[in-house]
């Protein structure tokens, strides 16, 4: 079978089971499965695919369309900024919005040496590329899940940062004897309430620990605007993702703990994602 009649056919498959991006899902599924990229099998529609490989992608076609497994732990990966970072359950796949606030902080930091903690580090993705492009910076990271900081290691390891990062197994209030001069973090932000609305892919198979936030889902964002007070240099700055619709709430709690915002990063649908504040000296 060729390959644009196999990628068409577990389009289809994929579109009877509401999956949206259909076509998208069934050529990562391919491109891995052959070892081909994307872009060499859309080019080469005509490119024979082995009988076993058939027989392997309709079996990933149907996880993915039944299941609604993340394609990303399916194939055990996810490309991230200039990376491919491995991914399975155990740490939230890389969206990418963050990569919008690695581009910033790389160009705040350029040429620069800040000593950084990555809270909620999960895979990885946000430290491991900061350091791709802050190649004399050194920093923690931390996770109060073990097998979140394995995958992080892992990928620190294969993108040759390992040798920069100090891996924590910590919550950040138990974080002693450091100071930094940036502290970045992806805390979990959705409320408990609001868990069960998310889609079945994010709902079923995402670790919860790195999705839920509380009851109000800013139990984790308050926990580290807290602490980063005592561990965080003079003029050093805070870098949060929050989520939709918290911008308000959060840039209140900045105000209280005496933080000065220093500019707010925007997603691709034009919501208020991240913000950058800076810690005062009173």
């Amino acid at each position: 079978m060729y390959s644009e009649e196999l990628i068409r056919i577990g389009s289809r498959k994929l579109k009877k089971c509401k999956i949206n991006t259909s076509r998208l899902d069934s050529e990562i599924l391919l491109s891995n499965l052959t070892g081909k990229s994307r872009e060499f099998l859309i080019i080469n529609p005509s490119f024979k695919i082995k009988n076993s490989h058939v027989k392997d992608f309709n079996k990933l076609i149907t996880k993915r369309g039944i299941s609604k497994e993340p394609i990303a732990y399916i194939i055990k990966k996810k490309d991230f900024w200039k990376s491919q970072l491995y991914v399975d359950k155990n740490a939230l796949i890389p969206r990418p919005e963050t990569e919008i606030l690695i581009e910033k902080l790389s160009l705040i930091f350029k040429n620069k040496k800040p000593f950084i903690l990555d809270v909620g580090t999960g895979s990885g993705c946000i430290i491991t590329s900061l350091f791709e492009e802050l190649k004399y910076s050194k920093g923690v990271a931390i996770d109060v899940s073990s097998k979140a900081l394995k995958i992080a290691k892992k990928n620190a390891f294969t993108n040759k940062t390992i040798d920069r990062i100090k891996f924590i197994n910590v919550s950040i209030d138990k974080l002693h004897h450091y100071k930094f001069d940036l502290i970045v973090s992806n805390p979990p932000y959705i409320a408990r309430h609001q868990l069960k609305n998310l889609s079945a892919d994010i709902k079923y198979f995402e670790p919860k620990i790195a999705l839920d936030g509380g009851n109000d889902g800013l139990d984790v964002i308050k926990k580290v605007i807290y602490k980063s007070r005592s561990i965080l240099k003079i003029n050093g700055v805070l870098a949060l993702e929050i989520g939709f619709g918290q911008y308000k709430s959060v840039s209140q709690i900045l105000k209280f703990f005496k933080f000065r915002e220093k500019c707010i990063i925007k997603d691709y649908q034009n919501n208020i994602r991240c913000i950058l504040s800076v810690m005062k000296n009173n």
